[in-house]
C-alpha cells in the first residue's frame, strides 16, 4: 500500500500563499483537486473570483487576481518527499522523474522537488533534512 504523505506547511514566494494568482478558477482547480490531494473549502466571486483548497495541515487560495503566475507558487514542507512524488505520480503528474535536489534555507536543508501546475504556478515541495 502506499504512504500518504503530510502537507506540513505552505510558505508562499511572494507575499500570501492564499491568494495565489491564476488566469482561470475553473480551470485550474482540478489539478489541486485530482493531483495534487486538496480540497476546496469555499469560494467567492468578490472582489474576485478565487477559492480556498485544503490538504492536510495547510490552507492555499487561488485568485483571478490579475497576477503573473509564472512568479508565484508556494513551498510545501512534507513528512516524506519520496511518497509525495510518487502520490502526485499516481493521481496524473506529468513527471517522469522527481529529480530530487538538496537546497538549503538558512540552516536548514530540505530534499525537494519541483511541480509546475497547469496554471502556470510553480511549487517546490520537500522534506527537512
Amino acid at each position: 500500500m502506499q504512504t500518504k504523505a503530510i502537507f506540513k506547511t505552505a510558505k508562499p514566494y511572494q507575499e500570501d500563499e492564499m491568494n495565489l494568482p491564476v488566469e482561470n478558477l475553473e480551470q485550474a482547480i482540478p489539478f489541486y483537486e485530482q493531483t495534487m490531494g486538496f480540497q476546496t473549502v469555499s469560494r467567492s466571486d468578490t472582489p474576485c473570483k478565487s477559492a480556498v483548497l485544503a490538504r492536510d495541515d495547510i490552507r492555499i487560495g487561488l485568485a483571478e487576481n490579475g497576477g503573473d503566475p509564472t512568479q508565484d507558487g508556494c513551498f510545501f514542507e512534507v513528512n516524506d518527499v519520496e511518497a509525495a512524488f510518487n502520490e502526485l505520480k499516481g493521481h496524473g503528474l506529468d513527471k517522469e522523474a522527481a529529480d530530487f535536489r538538496v537546497d538549503t534555507y538558512g540552516e536548514t536543508s530540505f530534499r525537494v522537488f519541483f511541480v509546475i501546475a497547469p496554471d502556470q504556478l510553480c511549487y517546490c515541495i520537500g522534506q527537512r533534512l
